[in-house]
C-alpha cells in the first residue's frame, strides 16, 4: 500500500536540539529524518544505519537537500541517540501516534451489550535485553491500543522500582471515556483501577496472588458458587480455534455475586478463564486456569465482550513486543550508552505505529520495502519526493 502523507518529521522535528551551536555542520531536522528513515528501512544498531544511508547517499541527500550534502558519520548518528532530550522524544512521539489514533476510522472493535463501541488499550512492560546485557538495565512501559497497536505513550522504569509507580504518569492527563485498560496482575493495584476510573474509563485486570485477599475472594466464588445461584448471576461463553500447532478451547466465565462486598474500586464483575490446550504433535493437553476482576457492568459487557477484550490484550505482545524483538531486532541491539537504548525503542514505536496506520500488517516486508526504495521511506514521514 503506498502510504499517505505522515506528519511524523514534523513531531520529531519540536524535540530539542541539545547540540551547541558552534560548529554545528547538520541540521536537527536532516539527522532526525535520516535516524527515522533508517528504523523504517529495518536497520537495528547506529552502524547499519549510518551504512545503509551511505548506500543510499545519492537518494537521501537528492530528497533531503541538506545545506551540507553529506551523509553524517556514524559518530554523530551515535551522539544523536545517546544525548537525545528523551522526555522531549517519548512526548512528541506519544503525540504523534495519538494523532493516528485519532485520525483512525476505527473508533473501537468490541461492541458492548448496549450498542456503545469500546476500544481496549493494553498496559504492560518489556526489558530491552540487548541493553540490559552490559549492565545498562532498560524496562520499558507501554500503553498500546488493542486494534492497530498504536503506542499512545511510553515510559522508562527507573532501576529501584517496578512498573506500579510509572503507569499513574503514563495514564495521567488522558480522557479515557470510551476505553477499557487491560493489564497483567502486577498492576492489578486498587490506586491504578481508582485512577482509571477517575478519567472516565473502565478497566480489565487479571487476578493472582499478589494480590492474596482478592485472589482467594474470587477463586472460592467459582470454586463454591452460592447455592442457590440467582438465574443468570453466572453466565459463560464458549470460543476455540487452532494456532501454532494447538487446538484451544477457551472458556470464560463472569458473576456479579462479589459486587458491593469486594473492597475495590468499581469492582462490577468477577472472571474466571478456563483455557484447554491440545498440543497436536504431541498429544500433550493442558488447562490453565485465570482470574479477573472488572469495572464493566453485566449490563455493558457479557462473556462474550470480556473475552475480546481479554485476548485483545495480547496485542501488547504479538504485534509489538514480539516485532521490536524479532523483526526489528531490537534484543539483539548491543546499544547501551546514554539514552540510546530508550531512543531507538521510541523511533520503533513510532515507525511501527505510522505503519500500522498505513495498512501494513507484514512490518518485516514494510521493511524490506522501504530499506530498498529510500524515498518511499522519507514519504513515510510527510517528506514530499523529488
Amino acid at each position: 500500500m503506498e502510504p499517505l502523507q505522515s506528519t511524523l518529521l514534523a513531531h520529531l522535528g519540536q524535540v530539542p536540539d541539545f547540540r551547541k551551536v558552534r560548529g554545528q555542520r547538520f541540521a536537527w531536522v536532516y539527522l532526525l529524518a535520516l535516524v527515522a528513515a533508517a528504523v523504517a528501512a529495518g536497520q537495528t544498531t547506529v552502524l547499519a544505519m549510518s551504512a545503509w544511508a551511505d548506500q543510499h547517499a545519492a537518494e537521501l541527500i537528492a530528497t533531503l537537500q541538506p545545506t551540507c550534502p553529506r551523509i553524517p558519520s556514524a559518530a554523530t548518528w551515535r551522539r544523536l541517540v545517546v544525548h537525545i532530550d528523551i522526555a522531549a522524544l517519548e512526548q512528541h512521539v506519544a503525540a504523534h501516534n495519538q494523532a493516528l489514533d485519532a485520525a483512525d476510522p476505527t473508533i473501537g472493535s468490541v461492541t458492548m451489550c448496549d450498542g456503545q463501541v469500546f476500544r481496549g488499550q493494553a498496559v504492560d512492560g518489556k526489558d530491552v535485553r540487548g541493553a540490559s546485557a552490559h549492565g545498562a538495565r532498560t524496562f520499558l512501559v507501554s500503553l498500546v491500543r488493542h486494534e492497530h497497536a498504536y503506542v499512545l505513550g511510553q515510559a522508562a522504569v527507573d532501576r529501584k522500582t517496578n512498573e506500579i509507580t510509572v503507569v499513574p504518569g503514563l495514564l495521567a492527563g488522558r480522557n479515557l471515556t470510551g476505553t477499557v485498560t487491560t493489564m497483567d496482575a502486577l498492576l492489578t493495584q486498587q490506586r491504578i483501577a481508582q485512577q482509571i476510573l477517575a478519567q472516565g474509563g473502565h478497566y480489565l485486570m487479571i487476578v493472582k496472588q499478589n494480590q492474596p485477599a482478592l485472589y482467594e475472594a474470587v477463586a472460592l466464588l467459582f470454586r463454591l458458587p452460592p447455592v442457590p445461584a440467582p438465574s443468570g448471576e453466572l453466565l459463560s461463553d464458549h470460543t476455540q480455534g487452532k494456532d501454532h500447532g494447538r487446538l484451544e478451547r477457551r472458556t470464560l466465565a463472569s458473576s456479579t455475586a462479589l459486587t458491593g462486598y469486594l473492597s475495590w474500586p468499581g469492582a462490577a464483575q468477577v472472571l474466571r478463564r478456563t483455557c484447554r490446550r491440545l498440543h497436536t504433535r504431541s498429544g500433550l493437553v493442558e488447562t490453565e486456569t485465570t482470574y479477573g476482576i472488572t469495572s464493566l457492568s453485566r449490563e455493558l459487557a457479557g462473556p462474550q465482550q470480556l473475552e475480546q477484550l481479554w485476548r485483545g490484550h495480547w496485542t501488547i505482545e504479538n504485534r509489538l513486543h514480539y516485532i521490536r524483538d524479532e523483526t526489528l531486532r531490537e534484543d539483539r541491539c548491543q546499544v547501551h550508552t546514554g539514552q540510546a537504548p530508550q531512543a531507538l525503542a521510541a523511533f520503533r514505536n513510532a515507525i511501527l505505529s505510522v505503519l500500522r496506520f498505513h495498512g501494513w500488517s507484514n512490518i518485516a516486508a514494510a521493511t524490506r520495502c522501504y530499506a530498498a526504495n529510500p524515498q518511499r521511506a522519507l514519504r513515510l514521514l510527510g517528506i514530499p519526493a523529488l
